[in-house]
């Protein structure tokens, strides 16, 4: 009897996404580092506070001209001609609505912090020495405007400019969402190599750190919520541990979603109970005092705007100490989180054009973080003085529990409570969530798809370094370290925009090009059958017909011409709606493509009444549109003959030659094959 066939076993495919250049390197440090903040927390915070505090005192003149360089040049790039460039495709159009897209940026951008700082950081200035040297009103002032100045219009520069630039390489030239195509214009080729992975590996280990002590930090805010509220008996480490437990499941739930649903869905909810703990504040709250100290303050905001800008507190040395530990940290922090922030706004920002995406990054979330800044610190300095007699200002040193304190002056304080820890658990949320989504997509170099273990790889990750060194004592020095790295990487923005100039240049030079000189007009003859074509309006048979005939009998003569000169051409026909293009075909730089579809356009009322046009039937007429492969606008051809369609054809073809020809045309030109290497 002859033996049955043995079963075959199936091997187990242990499927990754994973880039070992990018993620290997990462995960090595993020562990090295973690390991060393555990076990010498004290050793490895006095260190790194002495390189902390010697680059703030001796080179903070470098984040005030960094910064104040981004602000200058967005503020230029929004009023420019650039402006009207789309990120994407001519044609591309916004994945989000205007709502959902400002939801989402807001809350990876600051999220926590505001909940963290909406009443600490002006009851801090309020409370410093450094503002009570000529009595309170300018002491309520400064701590208003130097809030406005942290949390403004140069905070969302840093921001918008890593977001713009990988925004625009990404969906304008088709390269991956990554930093390391922020650097196209400078090394090409080279960012798919060992720079491309060192630059990817430095974004990945900040996004990492960032988020990790923003959430550890978030957590003991939270524990410290949920003890006022009496939820939990005390805020040790057990709680910690529950608390973090519970929220980074919801967050590895929510990124395994994706962008469009769950992300998208949290952003929206939690920026809508924002806006309701905002309006109860200022609506139980002194409200007249909230109103008149805003547009005060706004005003004093752009008055003092080019001085704050520029201020490096030289002439007042009792304020340098102040000075470094706020605003060189603030700039410094922001710079840290943009990479992360950066990335994640520019996942969501495709099809904006470059003025619209300014715009709103700069001025809309600038324009809240005031708004909610003053309803929340100038209330709390507000009863501060009238109502609890110094006990607020006297808790500014303890900001894990000063929200929650001054809650307690207002009606429904209990709900207004609960609120808050809802807040700020979403924003936890929506902070991790996007963080491991931008994570994985660092260190994946922007593969379309990625198995969800990798999602939990970077959520567990995430809970037990946040959970170590919360309990080691660790997040200090962390964030010192964290703090430090935005130094170099201050000087990698500045390069960030100049490649962003480079390519903005080439790019509007592209698309404005004309024909060249030596392009023939369009010529004079037939002209008593252009006047016929002019005046009438054609049905879509109609222009079927003019595509079927003359059309493709430009191109079929056009083909058969190239390929005696030795040049192979494609004709490709479609139908619904009917269209024929001739393509040249290139290995490195894109195709040469001239179409015709049939298109059609609704007619205005005020024609379909005109008797000097009476053989109009309909409000809606088709013709011949002419479209090119690098979806520059195409434009009417129904006039053009054979001959003159011919002509017209080659006259773009000795401007696509003329391009393609200029070395420094390279980078845009060749996308293509750029998008082949992803």
């Amino acid at each position: 009897m002859a033996n049955s066939p043995k079963p075959l076993k199936k091997k187990f495919m242990f499927k990754t996404s994973l880039k070992k250049g990018v993620t290997v390197p990462s995960l090595i440090f993020i562990v090295g580092v973690s390991l060393i903040a555990v076990f010498f927390p004290e050793v490895t915070e006095g260190l790194l506070n002495k390189i902390q505090n010697f680059i703030f005192v001796n080179l903070n003149w470098i984040y005030i001209w960094t910064v104040t360089i981004f602000v200058i040049f967005l503020i230029y790039l929004m009023f420019s001609k650039y402006g009207k460039i789309r990120l994407g495709r001519n044609d591309s159009k916004p994945e989000h609505s205007f709502f959902s897209w400002i939801s989402m940026l807001f809350a990876a951008g600051m999220g926590i912090g505001l909940m963290y700082f909406g009443v600490a950081e002006p009851m801090q200035h309020y409370a410093s020495d450094v503002f009570g040297l000529h009595g309170y009103v300018n002491q309520e002032k400064n701590a208003q405007l130097y809030s406005f100045f942290h949390w403004g219009i140069h905070a969302w520069a840093i921001y918008a400019i890593i977001g713009l630039s990988l925004s625009y390489f990404t969906y304008r030239y088709r390269l991956p969402l990554s930093l390391r195509s922020g650097f196209y214009p400078l090394l090409k080729d080279k960012i798919y190599g060992k720079w491309g992975d060192a630059i990817d590996v430095f974004a990945l280990c900040s996004t990492f750190f960032g988020i990790t002590t923003t959430l550890g930090f978030g957590v003991v805010q939270i524990n410290s919520g949920l003890n006022t509220l009496h939820i939990v008996p005390d805020t040790s480490f057990l709680y910690q541990v529950l608390i973090v437990a519970v929220l980074v499941l919801l967050s590895i739930a929510s990124a395994v979603t994706g962008v469009d649903k769950g992300i998208k869905i949290l952003s929206r909810i939690n920026i809508t109970l924002v806006i309701v703990l905002l309006l109860f504040v200022l609506l139980v709250g002194p409200t007249v005092y909230l109103i008149g100290s805003f547009t005060e303050g706004l005003g004093n905001y752009i008055t003092n705007f080019f001085s704050l800008t520029f201020g490096t507190h030289v002439y007042e040395p009792e304020s340098l100490p102040w000075f470094y530990d706020w605003t060189i940290l603030y700039w410094a922090w922001w710079i840290s989180w943009s990479p992360y922030v950066g990335l994640f706004i520019a996942k969501i920002s495709k099809g904006r054009t470059i003025r619209e995406f300014i715009a709103a990054v700069l001025i809309i979330p600038s324009i809240f973080n005031f708004f909610w800044m003053t309803v929340f610190g100038n209330s709390a300095i507000w009863f501060d003085r009238n109502k609890a007699d110094g006990m607020l200002s006297a808790l500014s040193s303890d900001p894990d529990a000063l929200m929650f304190r001054f809650l307690e002056y207002l009606p429904l304080s209990t709900v207004a409570s609960f609120t808050v820890v809802l807040i700020i658990v979403i924003f936890f949320v929506t902070s991790a969530d996007s963080g491991i989504f931008v994570m994985n997509n660092i260190a994946t170099k922007n593969a379309k798809a990625s198995p969800k273990w990798q999602v939990f790889l970077w959520g567990i990750l995430l809970a037990l370094v946040s959970l170590f060194l919360l309990n080691a004592g660790g997040l200090d020095a962390l964030q010192s370290m964290t703090l430090i790295t935005a130094l170099p990487f201050s000087i990698i923005m500045l390069m960030f925009m100049v490649s962003l100039v480079k390519a903005l240049t080439i790019d509007g030079d592209y698309y404005e090009r004309s024909f060249s000189e030596t392009a023939v007009p369009w010529s004079g003859g037939f002209w008593k059958e252009r006047l016929k074509r002019i005046v009438s309006y054609k049905n879509r048979t109609s222009v079927d017909h003019y595509i079927e005939t003359t059309v493709k009998t430009a191109f079929t003569e056009l083909q058969q011409e190239f390929a005696t000169n030795g040049i192979e051409t494609k004709l490709n026909t479609y139908k619904d709606p009917t269209k024929v293009e001739i393509e040249i075909q290139y290995d490195i730089v894109n195709n040469f493509v001239y179409g015709v579809k049939n298109e059609s356009k609704l007619l205005s009322d005020y024609l379909l009444n005109e008797e000097n046009h009476p053989d109009i039937e309909e409000n809606k007429t088709y013709f011949p549109k002419a479209y090119f492969g690098d979806s520059r606008e195409g434009y009417d051809i129904h006039y053009f003959t054979k001959n003159e369609l011919i002509s017209d054809v080659l006259k773009h073809y000795d401007r696509f030659l003329t391009i393609v020809s200029e070395e420094r045309n390279e980078m845009f030109i060749s996308s293509n094959a750029n998008k082949r290497k992803n």
